[in-house]
């Protein structure tokens, strides 16, 4: 199998590939998403994670259902099976472009919460070339070795988090939950429309990446993904739900709202001041989730351009992502016009619509020959 993917023969487990989606999933989302999406919808903003999480699963069963009729093939390859070479390189124009400006924003998106929360004098590229190197290392090594890592990162940064929110409990105010929906159904769906874009339409991602899992535990991978995905929407509803009851609606006006709490929360004058490790929650998520961006848009072109090993590309494609990074970045506003209004259009286009369209080809193609 691992011949037939283009890579080296080393495997991960099902519970491995959950926790690489966990971390992709939710390691900078849970920092970057509840502010800006409080912003857009409100006290309805729990309500647009469910349903943009509804639609995150409608993607994440499209992806399990072409590793189900592909298992030992990636996206590029069961696409080149279904439509062509000619057809998947027109289709994967779009997801390559994206996949380049999302490694860059993810990557920029830490620079600015450290100049704009710590280090304010330090200039962006500090930051950026430095994540840049060590998330290209990490691709490098190969994705056993990202899921060992990235596993144990997780569960610290998930215990410091669980611990920010416990502690903020005497805080919390649920009458700032009330009114839900004020102003009617269309923040609401606004607020969907932005967080399908980040992070739920990232799913596509996997479909480069289910191969990897050996095949003990293939049987078990979908239930693993489900259960992963369901406890993303709900880590994230319980992140802004938490959000919305410290600062009321005032919490659609902090980028990042979750750092914010950490600073007002404290334990009887013992534990004051946490917002240090949400930011090193952020810098590990972020880091985390370009690692994989990288490897996987690595991978993906390597493919495409028919070479033997997507090692070759990492660095020189870490290289570009930080270079436009550099030349993308104008201003704060316009960057966050670009992630909120652009990006989810982009995204779309370039990971939705070839997924969807495989999927069906593939449901098609399989009836005719069970017809036949």
């Amino acid at each position: 199998m691992r011949e037939a993917i283009g890579i080296d023969n080393r495997a991960v487990s099902h519970f491995q590939m959950g926790v690489l989606f966990f971390v992709f999933m939710t390691g900078s989302s849970i920092i970057n998403i509840p502010g800006p999406l409080i912003g857009k919808a409100g006290n309805g903003a729990w309500l647009s994670l469910l349903l943009s999480g509804g639609l995150g699963f409608c993607m994440l069963g499209c992806v399990l259902y072409l590793h189900r009729r592909f298992p030992e093939l990636t996206f590029v390859q069961y696409s080149r099976k279904l439509i062509g070479p000619a057809l998947t390189a027109v289709l994967s124009v779009v997801a390559i472009t994206f996949l380049l400006q999302m490694q860059s924003a993810i990557v920029v998106d830490v620079g600015l919460f450290m100049i704009s929360s710590m280090l304010r004098e330090t200039p962006i590229y500090a930051f950026t070339i430095m994540i840049f190197i060590i998330a290209a290392l990490s691709a490098r090594a190969g994705l056993e070795v990202m899921a060992r890592m990235f596993t144990l990162i997780m569960f610290t940064s998930a215990f410091f988090l669980l611990f920010v929110l416990v502690v903020g409990l005497p805080d919390y105010d649920p009458s700032l939950l009330l009114p839900i929906m004020p102003e009617g159904i269309k923040p609401v769906l606004h607020g969907a429309y932005f967080s399908f874009g980040f992070p739920y339409v990232e799913v596509f991602l996997f479909g480069m990446l289910l191969p990897f899992v050996h095949k003990q535990s293939a049987n078990k991978l979908p239930r693993t993904m489900a259960i992963t995905l369901l406890l993303n929407i709900v880590t994230l509803c319980g992140t802004t739900l938490c959000a919305i009851m410290i600062f009321g609606l005032e919490a659609g006006e902090r980028p990042y709202v979750l750092y914010s709490l950490a600073r007002v929360v404290e334990f009887q004058e013992i534990v004051q001041r946490m917002e240090s490790i949400i930011g090193m929650s952020l810098i590990l998520g972020s880091y985390m989730k370009v690692t994989i961006t990288l490897f996987v848009l690595s991978l993906f072109l390597s493919q495409l351009l028919g070479m033997k090993d997507y090692r070759v590309l990492v660095m020189p494609l870490a290289l570009i992502g930080f270079l436009m990074g550099l030349v993308d970045f104008d201003g704060v506003s316009e960057w966050v016009g670009t992630v909120t209004v652009l990006h989810p259009v982009w995204a779309s286009a370039g990971f939705a619509v070839p997924l969807v369209l495989l999927a069906v080809i593939a449901a098609i193609k399989g009836d005719k020959n069970q017809g036949g």
